[in-house]
């Protein structure tokens, strides 16, 4: 039998614990930089859904960010998105992050997104707070000098 690892982490501070129910908004406009690449060849210019996640995603670290202390910070754990509409460029977006549950540093969020005429998208993102201090420890070790 192997052996089982556990690991152990220092309890975060957190100035507060956001409440289920907490929510947070973003909005944009779709630019040049946000489309997909390959609109060509009659492919419409429109939303590339990485840029929709990472706003998405964003969304509910804004709603964290008043909640941590100036050594905390979020990295995202987990994102489960259906992107169910297209959204052309120009058009405005809303973001919608919406605390579901916690578990000890780790946070639940509904998330969606709207742009000017329908949801386009909607879906899940668990987000852990972090140490700041601790984490740039666990990179470096990763990182081989030169």
């Amino acid at each position: 039998m192997g052996a089982h690892l556990t690991k152990v982490h220092a309890p975060i501070a957190m100035k507060s614990r956001p409440r289920p129910g907490l929510a947070a908004e973003i909005r944009f406009v779709v630019e040049t930089k946000h489309i997909i690449d390959f609109a060509v060849n009659g492919m419409p210019t429109v939303l590339a859904t990485p840029w929709l996640i990472w706003f998405m995603e964003h969304t509910a670290r804004e709603a964290m960010l008043p909640h941590l202390e100036p050594t905390e910070s979020t990295v995202g754990i987990l994102v489960d998105i259906e992107h169910l509409a297209p959204t052309p460029l120009g058009h405005a977006v809303k973001c919608r992050a919406q605390v579901l549950s916690s578990d000890g540093s780790q946070f639940l969020f509904k998330l969606e997104a709207f742009d000017e005429l329908e949801k386009i998208a909607n879906g899940l993102h668990k987000l852990n707070v972090i140490d700041k201090a601790r984490f740039a420890k666990r990179v470096a070790s990763k990182t081989k000098p030169e």
